[in-house]
């Protein structure tokens, strides 16, 4: 059975620039992706995304405007282990509102669509973000 996991693809607004929130892992390949994370037992994958944002980001339900009607899921392998993970997308209310990472991260950056593709480096997350990012700038969320 695959590894379950959820989170949120946070963009804020500044001025005409859309930014998305990208997060450094501190272990591993150190790998760059939005707040995500496994789902606990019992857990939906909705409440997961809450959860780890709050956790590796400090960002509460009350700081975004989640967009759940705009999902994603992607499927991959792992260590050779399936995983899924569903994003939700969601804007930062207050774009100045600085993030609060855990020890999961390093760094955190707010990249252009095109730069969160690069520093991520996976083909399915990037036409997510590519969706995504046409949807916001169509207005159509």
């Amino acid at each position: 059975m695959a590894k379950r996991a959820a989170g949120f693809l946070i963009f804020r607004r500044l001025r005409e620039r859309i930014e998305y929130l990208m997060l450094q892992a501190s272990y591993g390949q150190h790998h760059w992706s939005p707040p995500k994370g496994h789902v606990d037992p019992g857990e939906d994958d909705y409440a997961t995304a809450l959860r780890e944002t709050t956790e590796e980001a400090g960002y509460t339900e009350s700081d975004l405007n989640v967009h759940r009607k705009q999902s994603c899921t992607l499927e991959y392998k792992v260590k050779g282990h399936d995983k899924v993970v569903v994003y939700w997308l969601a804007e930062l209310r207050n774009p100045s509102q600085e993030a609060k990472l855990s020890d999961e991260h390093q760094d955190m950056k707010w990249l252009d669509c095109d730069e969160a593709i690069q520093i991520a480096g996976y083909e399915d997350f990037a036409k997510m973000v590519r969706l995504f990012d046409a949807k916001i700038k169509a207005n159509e969320l």
